[in-house]
């Protein structure tokens, strides 16, 4: 942007500085765009776990499969137990030597609380690793060519 100034003492030569202004301007507006959408890419996704396509899960000696049906009744490796009953197991489980692994299997219409009742109670004990076991997704039928 070299143009001549009014000045008549220049002698006409052109002005070497760069008009910062309009940059600026361009600079402070994208600075407020950033700033009024940055909090809309911070709010949380709808999920519906229990309905992915999963690899299945390999099965190691140390593998406890708990599962929890609608009506929040809690099954060891298939076996009845209470909630007290599965604290205990966690402690035991969590004293052996190699760290088990938990694999849970819960209902989609479990309630979220019992889920967290569940989790909490064995990491309480020791239980590092938790798993979610979900059903794999039927494939879709291919769509006929016409």
């Amino acid at each position: 942007m070299a143009f001549g100034g009014l000045d008549k003492k220049s002698g006409g030569q052109p002005m070497a500085d760069i008009n910062m202004t309009p940059l600026i301007d361009v600079m402070l507006v994208l600075l407020v765009i950033f700033i009024i959408t940055a909090p809309l890419f911070t709010h949380a996704i709808r999920l519906d776990l229990p309905k992915v396509a999963s690899q299945p899960a390999r099965e190691t000696p140390q593998t406890i499969t708990l599962s929890i049906d609608d009506a929040d009744k809690l099954f060891w490796n298939d076996t009845p137990v209470t909630f007290d009953q599965m604290r205990a197991r966690f402690a035991d489980a969590a004293r052996s030597a190699q760290k088990p692994e938990l694999h849970l299997r819960a209902s989609s219409a479990t309630r979220y609380d019992v889920i967290a009742q569940v989790m909490g109670a064995a990491q309480q004990a020791g239980v590092e690793r938790i798993g979610f076991v979900t059903q794999p997704a039927k494939p879709q039928a291919p769509v006929p060519a016409q």
